[in-house]
Formats: C-alpha cells, structure tokens, sequence
C-alpha cells in the first residue's frame, strides 16, 4: 500500500510540474532526447540506475571532510560496475579523459560520467570574486566572465560547474558573503540570470559550455549570527520576495542544474525538504534539471537529528527531491534495500535518473564522451591574453570609489614620490582569492607591480610593514594571522614620511573569506590599524586600497582618510585594474551590492529593511528604534559609489501618477556630468509600496541603467513600471500587487534620489 502511495504521489507530481512547465520552450530536440533516455532506462538494473545518482570526489583534492570507506570497493571498481554517474575534482584533460574511458569502457551500458568541479569566478585565469563582480552592476560582464571560465573549464575536460552561488545575503559575519552578489534579490536576479548564460551558453552540445548549478537551495545566506552550516529561521514572504527571486532567475535561464543547502529551514534540513525541492522548484517552477546534494549533505541528516542512520537519509533525501549524492554513500548503499522493501518507489528513482541522464545527452556526452578532453585547447586557452585583458576590464569596473576628498585622485604619474605599504600591496596571491578553481599561486599581478606598469619605478618605494599572516596559508587550513611581530612598523612610518602620498594596502587575506570562514569580527586583524594610523600621522595623503571578501568595520578609516578605494580580490590582472583607477586611466563607476556597517553588531545589515513602528525619534525620548551608542543607519550605503567626476539628476517626469491593471509608467530623469572627465553613472530606481496585507520594505531596487556621459553632458534615462514590478508574494500565499500609493526615487544609490509617487488603481 506504502509503495502505490509513493508511485501515485509521483505521478501525481510529475503531471502538476508538466502542467505548470513552459511547453514553448519544448523542441525537437527535447523530445529526441526524452526518447533516448527512455530507452536507456529500460536497459538499465536498479543497481545501475542507483548508480548514477551517486558521485564521488576524486581522492587527490578534496573540498571537504573525508568521506568514509567506499564500502571496501575500489573507486575503478564502482566505476566498472555503473555505481557512479559523476565525480567531482578529476581536473586537466588526460585526467579526466583517463576517468572517463573507465566509464565509457568498462561498464555494461558505457554511460559517460559528468565530472564537475568547483568554478566559481574563473578556471586558471582570475575574474574578481562574485561579490566584488556584482559591485560592477553588469550583468554582461558577469556573463562574459562566466562564459571565458566555461571556455578554460571545458578544455580541461570538466562538463559542470557548481556554480553560480545566488544565495542573498546580509550578514557580513558569514564568509561566503564573498561568493554571492549581495544583499539585493533584484541585481542578485540579473547577476544569476546572466552567470547562468555565460557558463551554458545557447547549446549544453557545444564543447565549450559547461552546465551551471544554482546553489544553495535555499535560504543559505539566512544562517543565524553568520557562522557557516547554521539554522535559519525565516518566514514565507522573506522566503518568497528576498531567497527565491535569483534562484527563479536561473531556472528561467535554463540552468541544469540546482545543490541544496548544508541548514536547516524551519526545522527541516533543506536536503530532506519536499516543499523546497518538489513542491516550489521541480513543481511550481517546472525545473527539469536534476538537484545534487551538497557535500555529504544526505549523511548530514544523522547529525541534524532527523535521520537515525544513512538508510532512513537515502529514504528522506530522495522522497524530497534530492537526486545526486554528494560523497554520502548514502544512495548506493541504501536506495536497493528500500526498494526492495517497498518503502521507496522505483518511478522515484527512475525520476531522478531520467534527469541526470538528460543532462548528459544534452551535454552531447553520449554522442562523444571524450570531445571535452582536449590537451591542444587546454594549451591555447588556460591564461590567454585574451582572457587575462578580459580578467583586466572586470576587475577596473568591480573596483567602487568609496571616498575622496580634496581630489587626491587619481595620483599624478611623474612628479610624485610615492610610498606603497602592507603586504598585501605585494601579495600576487591574495588578489585570487578564495574558491580560486585551479589559478597558480602567486599569478595575480599585485598592487605594487601595477603601480610600476602604470608609472615606471622611479618614483615608487616600497615597505612591507608588519607581517600580516604567518605559517601556512591554504584553502584547508586555518589562517594564522600575526598579533606579536611589529617588525616593519617604523620602517613603513619612515617611508610615508618622507613621500608625497601614501597608497596602503589594507583588508583581508583571500583566506578570512569562503566557505567555513565565519567572523564573530570583521575589522582590519593583525596590526593593521595600527599600520595605517602611524602612516596617517606622518603623512596625510593616504590612499586605502581596500581588499576584502566581505563589508568590514573600516570607521576610523572612514572619518579620517582623504581616499578609500573598494578592490574587493580582482582576480589575476588585480594589480594593473587598480592602478590603471588609482592613476586615471579608468574613471571608477561601481556601486556597492552590499551595505557597509558601522559595527558589527548592526549585521544583519541590509537597505530593504522595514519601517518599525518606531522608525524616529520625533520625541527626544529614547523610546524608538535605534542603537545607544551607535548610529543605525550604514557607513555607505548599499549602490553607493563615487567617482572622478560628479553627476547632477533633475528632470524627474512619471508619465502618469496613475497605474492600472495592465498599464504602464514611465518614469524619465535626466543626468548630468558636471564635472570635467568622461565617466560612467549607474542610475538607479527604487520603490516603496506604503500601505500593505503585510509591511512592505522602506526600498525596493526595480531597475537600474548604466551611462556614458562626457563633461557637461546630461541624458534622459527612462524606466517602465508595470504592475507586475509591483507584485509580491501577500499574506494569503500568491503574487499580487496591491492597489495602493506608492513613492518612488531615481537616484545614484539606495539613500538619495528624487523622489515621486503615483497611485495602484
């Protein structure tokens, strides 16, 4: 009975999903494929079928714990006998052929594996880090980015990334801040729409696309006090308007693939989640792909206390949607029993493998296992020069002014004496970053080698200051910063002393950020405070480079420092991007994805907050919403940035101050360079919804426009409002927008703007 409930559930749910699917989308060539697969299936065992929902890593480069025992088998072994249908971690295109002639040789059926690796902002050549990427606010550029790691990954014979991350986040504590693009789902949506693109392409068959994975499904991002693998806690109009947005972004631009989440949401490991995995994604958004668990996820059910052993995981993960897993052991040792018992229904499993065996026909791995594996294009490709002066453009457009008073940039290249200081000013490493793929150590180009490609030598001296890390510093391990060294403290204070300006290197190492990286504090570690106030005391003209993975607490930076400039880790051209900024050879135009805080203790921190009802203190009583010693509102502002000129906005028009059902607004401001450089303006347009079922944020980002403007020259930017912009998921469960006022601004970042409103009839 158990097991004609399963099967009827099933197909139940796979009618729903096809009914609620876009048939348009349907080809030809979906329905060749859809017949192979069929057919496949019906030769397969269930052992095989278990078998390709079941993916290892390769022993020699793990990214994450150990995995037990395979079950005393060899991994060639598994491989010869159809238990495994993917690997992770087999790079470089001999290796990765030499793994797949195992599969495509050696088993009965001669199913090729999918092996994946862990893409995230480039293969070998360095794009900037995703956050610091996003502060571009081009989702073109992302692509572009994506599409160039793609190219690289291909040739070495990887099929998949685990990528693009689009979890939104708002607390800076959490180191995977760094993978994301921010704390706003409307760019998070378009950042993750164009990753999505930019890694598959428009042909999965063309071998130099990759399939994407949108991760971590879902809520990641929510993790209470910040700290890596946390509960969340979060309600369904949160759930709804902030999480999903950028996650339904990737399923409308077709991605392959989706990885759960290491939390719990409300109660409920989002691994052993049907609601997120079968109800919202593979029903309500018809996803076709297949879901991977992340890694040891399945086993992880035992420890979040839902599981008793990995037999009754294998039977919640795969009832709730989950179809691969990741280094479990769970599936392959578990799935053949619970079938046989009747407690899983094989059409279960038959789902899951339909979707994995989709994606390789669609990858074109039936058609040639080995047309990825490519050492001539792995020669050509890795690290080109035109990848590099690609990775060039991405980190000068990620880079965001955050101040600059007295127009102390850009620097003079001659007739200056300049003192660059701090380690990571001459670190080719840090500029990586974290999640760094298979990028050589020490190939970014430093602060201090840009500085001299842009000016020559002569004018530029150098001193480390203190030691900013010791020992070992790697992805595994536990960084060891230097709190007892101040060797180099007076040797930089003399140097700054006797130099016309400063340019100081300051932030994080590229290890603080990344997955298990959570900070209770998210100031400047080491000595590098102190560093930065002995050079301000002997020399005023300093210059912050900022390089961070995430917001951190820069206040007495922020009050006393004529110029800060956000670099984020740029990638492998960092050190030419920064100083082509620095020196004006690129006007800077990012904006930041993200708040800045004043203190720690205001994370989460966030733009699209609600009102309270106690926002101000019209009193002069202490009864309102607000910190005692400290002030509630950011240091700069979510889409703040600067740049070497300035921009005026006037001209605000709204085509009617009326919207109704199936109508539209235009909304027109007019821009203008002031200033006496050519430079590039993101204009920005936020609304408010003021009366709701539910609150409603005190902002909401719904477009934004990047602009060329030569000196003195204005443009009219136009926006259209639809009454789909203004749809939310309301208290009664669906999207609606709800007649009503609403404001909006046009402006150069969430905290200033001019400002209408108009009515919802």
């Amino acid at each position: 009975m158990q097991k004609l409930i399963i099967s009827l559930l099933l197909m139940s749910f796979i009618t729903v999903a096809c009914q609620k699917g876009d048939h348009s989308k349907t080809s030809k060539n979906d329905s060749a494929v859809d017949t192979k697969v069929e057919a496949l299936i019906s030769k397969m065992t269930l052992i095989e079928k278990i078998g390709q929902l079941n993916q290892y890593s390769s022993r020699w480069e793990m990214t994450g714990p150990a995995p037990e025992s395979v079950d005393s088998m060899s991994l060639y072994n598994m491989i010869r006998e159809g238990k495994v249908g993917s690997m992770l971690n087999v790079t470089g295109a001999n290796a990765t052929r030499k793994i797949q002639a195992w599969a495509v040789d050696s088993s009965r059926l001669g199913i090729p594996l999918i092996l994946a690796y862990d893409v995230i902002h480039g293969y070998e050549t360095m794009f900037p880090i995703p956050l610091g990427e996003a502060a571009s606010w081009e989702p073109e550029l992302a692509k572009k980015s994506s599409r160039i790691a793609a190219v690289e990954a291909s040739a070495v014979g990887l099929h998949w990334t685990f990528a693009p991350m689009v979890d939104i986040a708002r607390d800076a504590r959490w180191g995977r801040f760094m993978e994301g693009a921010g704390e706003d789902p409307y760019l998070g949506a378009k950042m993750a729409y164009a990753r999505v693109k930019g890694f598959q392409g428009d042909d999965l068959s063309d071998e130099t696309t990759i399939a994407a994975c949108a991760k971590h499904f879902a809520a990641y991002g929510f993790i209470e006090s910040g700290r890596d693998y946390n509960t969340v806690q979060i309600g369904d109009p949160t759930l709804h308007n902030i999480v999903f947005p950028p996650f339904k972004a990737c399923v409308d631009a077709g991605v392959a693939t989706f990885m759960n989440a290491f939390n719990t949401i409300n109660e409920t490991p989002a691994t052993a989640s049907s609601y997120l995995q079968r109800d919202i994604l593979k029903g309500e958004w018809g996803f076709d792909g297949f879901v991977v668990s992340d890694w040891n996820s399945i086993g992880e059910l035992l420890p979040h206390g839902v599981a008793a052993d990995k037999k009754e995981a294998a039977y919640k993960a795969i009832t709730a949607g989950s179809d691969m897993d990741m280094e479990g052991n769970a599936y392959i040792n578990n799935l053949e029993a619970l079938v046989n018992e009747g407690k899983v229904d094989e059409a279960l499993i038959d789902d899951a493998v339909r979707r994995i065996l989709k994606i390789k026909f669609k990858l074109g791995l039936f058609d040639d296992p080995f047309k990825y594996c490519n050492p001539e294009r792995e020669k050509n490709v890795l690290r080109c020069d035109e990848h590099l002066s690609a990775a060039k453009e991405a980190a000068k457009k990620s880079i965001v002014l955050l101040k600059n008073e007295n127009d102390l940039l850009p620097l003079k290249k001659d007739g200056l004496k300049i003192a660059v200081i701090g380690e990571l000013a001459e670190s080719k490493d840090v500029p990586l970053g974290s999640w760094r793929a298979k990028a050589i150590t020490n190939s970014a180009v430093s602060l201090l080698e840009g500085i001299k490609n842009v000016t020559g030598s002569s004018n530029i001296s150098f001193a480390k200051g203190p030691a900013y890390t010791k020992g070992l510093r790697s992805f595994t391990t536990e960084l060891n910063i230097n709190t007892t060294d101040k060797s180099g403290m007076s040797e930089a204070r003399s140097l700054a002393a006797s130099s016309d300006v400063v340019v100081i290197a300051l932030g994080e190492d590229c290890w603080q950020s990344g997955e298990g990286r959570s900070q209770t504090d998210i100031s400047m570690k080491g000595f590098q405070q102190e560093l930065l106030e002995e050079v301000y005391k002997v020399n005023k003209n300093v210059v912050v480079v900022l390089m961070n993975g995430r917001p951190i607490e820069i206040n007495w930076m922020a009050e006393n420092v004529p110029a800060i400039v956000e670099c984020w880790h740029l990638g492998s051209e960092a050190g030419n991007g920064i100083a082509e900024v620095l020196f004006g050879d690129y006007n800077p135009a990012g904006k930041l994805p993200v708040s800045f805080p004043r203190a720690v203790g205001q994370q989460p921190l966030y733009y699209n907050h609600f009102n309270t009802g106690r926002p101000t203190n019209g009193e002069g009583n202490v009864f309102w919403s607000h910190y005692t010693d400290e002030s509630k509102e950011p240091l700069f502002p979510f889409g703040y940035g600067l740049s070497y000129t300035t921009y005026t906005y006037s001209g605000l028009k709204l085509s009617s101050n009326e919207l109704t059902e199936g109508g539209k607004i235009q909304v027109k401001a007019t821009v203008t360079n002031t200033g006496d450089v050519a430079g590039e303006e993101i204009v920005q347009l936020y609304i408010r919804d003021l009366v709701g079922s539910i609150s409603r944020p005190v902002k909401e980002l719904k477009g934004f426009e990047k602009i060329s403007l030569e000196p003195k020259e204005s443009k009219v930017v136009s926006f259209e409002i639809a009454t789909k912009d203004l749809e939310y998921y309301v208290a009664s469960g669906e999207w609606k927008a709800e007649s009503g006022d609403f404001n909006l601004w046009v402006g150069p970042n969430s905290a200033e703007g001019l400002e209408a409103s108009f009515v919802l009839k």
